[in-house]
């Protein structure tokens, strides 16, 4: 797509920047609220405050691995490992896990296991990621690549894949097969996106595949791990796989939305990011097309999105004008169409608080867009 920014030539300038600063700064944070532990449990259970007391037990043993899986005997490959992991964030992937574990016996070390599995890929993901887009803050804290430079960067997202491979190895093949299907995924959603839609291809559909590969494998493969390692009926790892992978999709079109619509301090990112960056999210997309079908409004957004955003002013005067435009409420509408069918995805699982809990973290997944 040619209004799209090449990352890679982003990330050249930011390594001839950055790449050979070897100072190994302290990190710092710009939101002490962003780096407080993560999120209650609560947020994905609803009102049952006994599953939320179970989950949060259980998760503070996941937090606990993930630093001990993350430990690292020299100075520097510990800091870098363990920086955004202290920035905290909401653990959505192993909260995942722990609840469709209770479709099982969720009191294994196996799910302890595939929670910080799928966390510690999560989390290497996002430090690549973020060198990619040049993104300057994550969580309320500096990006790693802001701190230590791209390269080193990148080799903690290296360190911590090979981390969470061995992690996946204990449990053995068929989840390290699994595993390997996601990355895949992952790879190539961001790689596809890089490339941009194949000529005469529609540009939706390839956005919404990306989301699906990008974001969506690997929320899949948490839900299905807690269903295949607490022993639960096999005929339910296909429903909550098809859940995870759809309400990761409505994950992804609700952080598009975030990116326009809340302040740094709120989000842990810089607003308008994604605009700089020439990502084409579901809003401007959206925004695109109503500008070639005739509509001089969307043609007004359409032209500030084109304009140099370089400067902050201009990036606030482009994010607020495509927020404003009706396109937002759009995407936001597809954001909520995908949590409902994640939620009806799940038609084949028993009633009962473990069903009504995934649907709240659906449910939960479109609410922060509010």
């Amino acid at each position: 797509m040619s209004e799209r920014k090449d990352h890679g030539e982003t990330t050249m300038k930011n390594s001839e920047r950055k790449g050979c600063d070897n100072t190994m700064p302290t990190p710092t944070t710009t939101n002490d609220e962003d780096m407080s532990h993560p999120a209650s449990p609560a947020t994905f259970t609803g009102d049952d405050a006994q599953l939320a007391a179970e989950l949060s037990t259980q998760l503070e043993t996941v937090e606990a691995r993930l630093y001990e899986v993350t430990e690292q005997t020299r100075r520097l490959p510990d800091e870098t490992s363990k920086h955004l992991l202290a920035a905290g964030g909401k653990r959505a992937r192993p909260n995942l896990v722990l609840l469709t574990a209770r479709l099982g016996d969720a009191e294994n070390d196996d799910i302890i296991d595939a929670a910080v599995a799928v966390e510690l890929i999560h989390l290497a993901s996002l430090y690549h990621d973020d060198v990619m887009d040049d993104a300057p803050v994550r969580r309320g804290a500096k990006a790693a690549h802001e701190v230590w430079g791209n390269s080193v960067a990148i080799l903690t997202g290296d360190l911590l894949f090979s981390k969470a491979s061995g992690v996946t190895a204990k449990l053995g093949p068929e989840a390290v097969r699994i595993q390997a299907e996601t990355f895949e995924r992952l790879v190539l959603g961001q790689l596809n996106e890089f490339a941009g839609p194949p000529e005469g291809a529609d540009e939706i559909e390839h956005y919404i595949q990306v989301l699906a590969d990008k974001t969506g494998s690997l929320i899949a493969t948490s839900a299905r791990f807690g269903v295949m390692f607490s022993g639960a009926d096999s005929a339910l790892a296909e429903p909550v796989r098809v859940f995870g992978e759809r309400v990761g999709v409505a994950f992804q079109l609700a952080d598009d939305i975030i990116d326009l619509t809340t302040t740094s301090s709120e989000s842990g990112k810089t607003p308008g990011t994604d605009l700089r960056e020439r990502v084409p999210t579901l809003p401007v997309l959206y925004v695109r097309a109503a500008a070639a079908d005739g509509d001089a409004a969307a043609a007004e957004v359409v032209d500030l999105l084109d304009a140099d955003l370089t400067s902050d002013d201009a990036l606030e005067t482009a994010r607020a004008a495509l927020a404003a435009h009706p396109v937002t409420e759009k995407a936001r509408a597809e954001a909520a169409r995908w949590a409902d069918e994640a939620k009806a995805a799940l038609a084949p699982l028993p009633e009962g608080q473990i069903k009504e809990s995934l649907f709240a973290f659906a449910d939960s997944v479109v609410a922060r867009t509010s």
